[in-house]
């Protein structure tokens, strides 16, 4: 499927991705925060089948601006930004992970430019979204013979002093915990961290928890959450944030890790169909 190439001004720098498919216009955000968007791309292209679908790599990251203050503020203004640039008045919005945090924000701050929010096995919004449960499930998962190892390698990580090595060795001990079925998770995609972008942002969007869970309520646009049933994130982060919003809809796919898209494919496509068709 041809990929057409785009970039965007910001007040701080441009932003870059690409646009795929024809149909209704969906926003795909990736997740992180600072990572770089390239494993998004199946999932992009699995919407692109019936949608025009844009995907931009989150400041931080080449061919991103690497500049920013890295708050949830600038995240959304950045969306806003990107529908801009692709002379979008209006869009669907779908994210996965952080992404599909950062669509609860988006959801509640962009109302007007928003015909819908997808959130794909996100970090919730109520609580503390799931991160606790989430952290012991993953650590859980690797195999007992490296998991020491991948502890301390994770406290360095969330504290800001592992070198970029140690990030990487440290993701790779994790990958397999995502998936449904860790011994038959697919190989690690190419992967690259902004270490400020995921601190600064991390720290942000903590604080901002409660304010996030108190807008709940306020939210207007059409909201769906498809949460893995087997995904280390527990699915009640999801499905209870939405819970909160007034009309949103929720839907566990069976058997499916936080890639919901390679454990069940074509669930996407189907959790995308429902939201733009609306109620029923």
């Amino acid at each position: 499927m041809e990929r057409t190439p785009f970039t965007v001004p910001t007040e701080s720098g441009e932003l870059s991705g690409w646009v795929a498919g024809e149909g209704p216009r969906v926003l795909a955000i990736h997740g992180g925060p600072g990572m770089n968007y390239d494993y998004l791309d199946d999932a992009v292209l699995e919407l692109a089948t019936r949608y025009r679908v844009a995907t931009f790599q989150q400041r931080g990251l080449a061919p991103s601006t690497l500049r920013g203050e890295f708050t949830v503020a600038e995240a959304v203004a950045d969306i806003a930004d990107v529908l801009d640039g692709l002379g979008w008045d209006t869009a669907f919005l779908v994210g996965h992970s952080w992404g599909g945090h950062l669509v609860f924000h988006a959801a509640f701050a962009l109302p007007d430019r928003l015909a819908g929010v997808l959130s794909v096995d996100p970090l919730g919004a109520v609580g503390d979204g799931g991160a606790e449960a989430f952290g012991a499930e993953m650590l859980a998962r690797v195999p007992e013979a490296v998991r020491e190892h991948a502890r301390v390698l994770d406290e360095k990580d969330m504290a800001g002093t592992a070198t970029p090595e140690e990030q990487l060795e440290a993701f790779s001990l994790f990958w397999a915990s995502y998936f449904a079925d860790p011994p038959a998770a697919p190989p690690m995609p190419h992967i690259e961290f902004a270490q400020q972008a995921n601190q600064r942002l991390w720290a942000d969007l903590t604080a901002r928890l409660p304010e996030l869970e108190s807008s709940l309520p306020s939210i207007t646009v059409p909201f769906g959450v498809i949460v893995g049933e087997l995904s280390p994130m527990p699915p009640s982060a999801g499905t209870e944030s939405a819970e909160r919003i007034p009309g949103a809809w929720s839907h566990v796919e069976p058997g499916a890790g936080h890639f919901v898209w390679h454990e069940a494919s074509g669930c996407l496509l189907a959790a995308m169909d429902r939201l733009v068709a609306g109620p029923t």
